[in-house]
């Protein structure tokens, strides 16, 4: 066992996981000294049962640890992954606007059930959208006050959100082309547990991803530097090693302050976005 290696693979799938050396400590169960030691290299051979509990505290499988075939640490020629002209190695997407197409129906939907203007309920959604897509409201709590000021009795904005999002034309095939050449990940602002169901009903596109940023979960909004911060930690990469494919022009100027490279998407242009993402892709 490469020891070295291990420690490397250890500290990436801690920052994945947005886990200090003490909060990950506690959850595997490991003292502070045996676990900076491990991502040191310092412990030969650590025990099968410690990478078990640390892979398990991560949400990371003991073959991505371990290096072995099908792992991130994987040296395989065939696994191995890429890196563009201009040193980028991972790339995050965006996901409103970017790997979907937006929820403008469900606002109409909705206005048409509350007698409201479509102008009104999107300002009375942003008004109440914050505190959700950044953990500090439930959807439950989220629901309940945007339904009050509609005068509704009650209001499930995912549904009205899930029934209406679509995928972006052309993104599946970008995406999946750029999960086998880089590492990649989202980095989201969204409400609770959206991101996990778009997902699981196959609107955003089902691959690895290396890391996954929601705002919901780090409770940071782009274009705020701490959500670039934790984004960069997890992707475990240095700035300008670093892709940001976003719709937002806020969002990109943050990126770019923050070290990284940008391509904007142009929600209105999918095909000619996905041409200059492939193009600062290239190897």
């Amino acid at each position: 066992m490469d020891e070295k290696a291990l420690g490397k693979r250890l500290q990436v799938a801690r920052k994945r996981a947005g886990l200090t050396q003490q909060e990950l400590c506690q959850k595997a169960g490991l003292s502070y000294s045996t676990l900076a030691k491990i991502e040191r290299g310092a412990i030969r051979s650590p025990s099968v049962f410690t990478v078990a509990n640390i892979a398990a505290a991560t949400g990371t499988s003991v073959e991505d640890l371990m290096g072995l075939p099908g792992g991130f640490g994987s040296p395989a020629p065939a696994n191995a992954k890429k890196r563009s002209k201009t040193g980028i190695r991972f790339v995050y997407f965006d996901v409103n606007d970017t790997l979907v197409g937006f929820f403008h129906k469900a606002f109409s939907e909705i206005a048409g059930l509350s007698g409201h203007p479509t102008d009104m309920v999107e300002t009375i959604y942003w008004r109440h959208h914050h505190d959700a897509s950044i953990g500090r409201a439930t959807m439950e709590q989220f629901n309940a006050e945007v339904a009050k000021d509609l005068g509704l009795d009650s209001l499930d904005w995912r549904e009205y959100y899930m029934n209406n999002v679509e995928p972006m034309p052309g993104v599946k095939e970008l995406v999946e082309w750029v999960s086998e050449n880089y590492e990649i990940g989202l980095l989201s602002n969204n409400l609770p547990g959206f991101i996990d169901g778009m997902i699981q009903k196959g609107v955003i596109p089902q691959v690895k991803y290396n890391a996954i940023v929601d705002s919901s979960k780090v409770g940071a909004l782009k274009p705020g530097p701490k959500i670039f911060e934790m984004a960069q930690q997890m992707a475990a990469m240095e700035p300008r090693e670093i892709l940001l494919i976003d719709n937002d022009r806020p969002n990109l100027i943050a990126a770019d302050q923050a070290g990284w490279q940008v391509v904007w998407f142009d929600d209105l242009d999918p095909e000619g976005s996905i041409a200059r993402a492939r193009e600062s892709l290239a190897f």
